[in-house]
């Protein structure tokens, strides 16, 4: 579950998209907007990150919102982008560096 949920974050366009959920609850449209991604495009991750167990979704009339699971995978994405940061503006850094 670990490394298909790792993996799901590997694509720059899902980890953006996670990171929106984390905050709001939106539906394809709105993402696809914020995004500047095509509504297909976004309701396929959307598919693969809730396979994933990383977004839960619920019908609200003719919408489908979705958002994160919960606070551990804005927790998780916190921690990835602060470590991303450290390591980007400390070249030095055994695993730093261009």
């Amino acid at each position: 579950m670990a490394v298909e949920g790792l993996r799901m974050l590997a694509d720059p366009t899902r980890l953006r998209m996670l990171w929106l959920l984390c905050g709001d609850e939106l539906d394809v449209s709105t993402l696809a907007a914020r995004l500047g991604a095509t509504r297909p495009a976004v309701s396929q991750h959307l598919a693969k990150l809730r396979l994933a167990g990383l977004i839960t979704q619920r019908r609200a009339g003719r919408h489908v919102l979705s958002r994160a699971r919960d606070h551990h995978v804005g927790e998780l994405l916190g921690v990835l982008v602060h470590d991303a940061e450290h390591r980007r503006s400390m070249p030095d850094h055994p695993f730093g560096g261009p």
